[in-house]
């Protein structure tokens, strides 16, 4: 086996890239603030453009733009020249990112940018650079070490390139007011559309599947309409219909140990008259939080007045995929 000793090899890189987001700090100031601005002010898209790694980092910095409520797309410069330049509009703010400020690709296609009068932000490490001169607002990254050992490799120059993307991508959502909500709109697949669109609505047991008993019933007919719904628990109602406490598995269980005479001892007298209750608008995620602090596995939805208009236990979230 090889006797190099990778752990400290990796370790290395690491503390190489941490200096260079300790070099990007200064980088996040008056420039940056106007490149947020310009960008919150764009009428079409932002266009994101780089050659090489470069170009994968704008791919990224164009994708979490774009799911965080700012249009952008990516476009190759070498493609841009041969017929992807009309993607561009000269109402769009494009992003061009080189290192050295001097790729030809990228340079190339500078002039016809400026030509339609669309807004130009350059990402360099070289503000004396051809591309930070053309820019109408130039970002710097700073000057820091590669992580490769030889300083070729694009390393702690792309790390803190897309930690900029990242610092852009957030100020502007911040900016817009972009709600979980929002971002779920543009994420409905997978467990993430399912946890942050759902509603309590959506998935509560409703009209006769959930669980309700009047306040003069008696425990054991209490645990035979426990039994018919399956959700160990049910709601407890008044007169007037709404809800006065609730008796759970759990509360069945107290009964038993402290010996309560369960087939004549009325509801009322062992329920739990103070239970946590929901309403249907209520996010899914927001019921699961609610349910692991309050470290309960089954909880009643309640309307505006107080009536129990439905049903949700843990199972029901797991069976959704939202815990």
């Amino acid at each position: 086996m090889s006797g190099f000793n990778f752990v400290a090899a990796g370790l290395r890189v690491i503390e190489v890239e941490m200096a260079a987001l300790e070099i990007l700090k200064p980088q996040i100031n008056e420039q940056f603030r106007r490149a947020c601005e310009l960008m919150l002010a764009c009428k079409g898209r932002i266009v994101v453009t780089g050659m090489g790694k470069s170009g994968h980092i704008g791919s990224k910095i164009a994708a979490t733009l774009a799911s965080t409520g700012t249009p952008a797309f990516f476009v190759h410069p070498g493609e841009a020249s041969h017929g992807d330049l009309g993607m561009i509009t000269g109402q769009d703010v494009v992003i061009a990112i080189s290192n050295s400020g001097e790729t030809g690709e990228v340079l190339t296609i500078v002039p016809l940018i400026k030509r339609m009068h669309a807004r130009l932000i350059s990402i360099t490490a070289n503000g004396n650079s051809s591309l930070s001169q053309l820019a109408d607002v130039s970002l710097e990254i700073g000057r820091s070490e590669e992580a490769c050992s030889l300083g070729l490799a694009p390393t702690s120059s792309t790390t803190a390139t897309l930690v900029l993307g990242d610092a852009l991508a957030v100020a502007l959502l911040e900016a817009r007011g972009f709600t979980a909500e929002d971002f779920a709109l543009s994420h409905p697949g997978g467990s993430l559309g399912r946890k942050l669109l759902l509603k309590v609505s959506d998935l509560m047991h409703k009209g006769d599947g959930v669980p309700l008993v009047a306040e003069d019933t008696r425990i054991r007919d209490a645990l035979l309409e426990m039994t018919r719904k399956g959700l160990g628990m049910t709601a407890v109602v008044d007169a007037d219909g709404r809800l006065s406490g609730i008796y759970t598995d759990g509360d069945l269980r107290r009964c038993l140990d402290r010996d309560t005479d369960i087939r004549n001892i009325l509801i009322r007298e062992v329920m739990n008259a103070t239970p946590k209750t929901i309403t249907p608008n209520l996010l899914a995620v927001e019921a699961v939080a609610l349910m692991e602090e309050k470290k309960i596995n089954g909880v009643i939805v309640v309307d505006a007045d107080g009536r129990p208009v439905g049903a949700l236990n843990m199972h029901d979230l797991l069976k959704a995929g939202v815990v």
